[in-house]
């Protein structure tokens, strides 16, 4: 499940992922604010990842869909979690990731929102 966050300065976007992600959640959630965003200039995304149990195969498509069809866009991406593997995965093949990738702490989130909006 992704749910938007609301809480963030103008000209970030963000989001909190847990359990397990589907399609609908890429589609319904995460695509129209991705989609403003470009429209408006750079992409500043926060996902914060407090538990992950696995995505579907056609949530694995939307997000690779997403990220090559605004690959321009993208500036900055702040992966916020406590998940171990995430790091490690973000730290072997961040820079596969369209823009700039950087992963904090789920208590940096302050710092990570303030990397972004710089």
């Amino acid at each position: 499940m992704i749910t938007a966050l609301h809480d963030l300065p103008p000209g970030i976007i963000g989001f909190e992922a847990q359990g397990t992600l589907h399609a609908e959640d890429y589609r319904d959630v995460v695509l129209p604010a991705l989609e403003h965003a470009a429209a408006e200039g750079d992409v500043r995304f926060l996902i914060m990842v407090t538990s992950f149990d696995g995505m579907t195969a056609g949530a694995l498509w939307e997000d690779l869909r997403m990220g090559l069809e605004h690959l321009q866009a993208w500036k900055r991406i702040a992966l916020v979690t406590d998940v171990e593997w995430m790091r490690q995965a973000s730290a072997l093949f961040g820079w596969m990731t369209p823009g700039e990738l950087r992963t904090f702490d789920v208590d940096q989130r302050a710092e990570a929102v303030a990397w972004l909006g710089g």
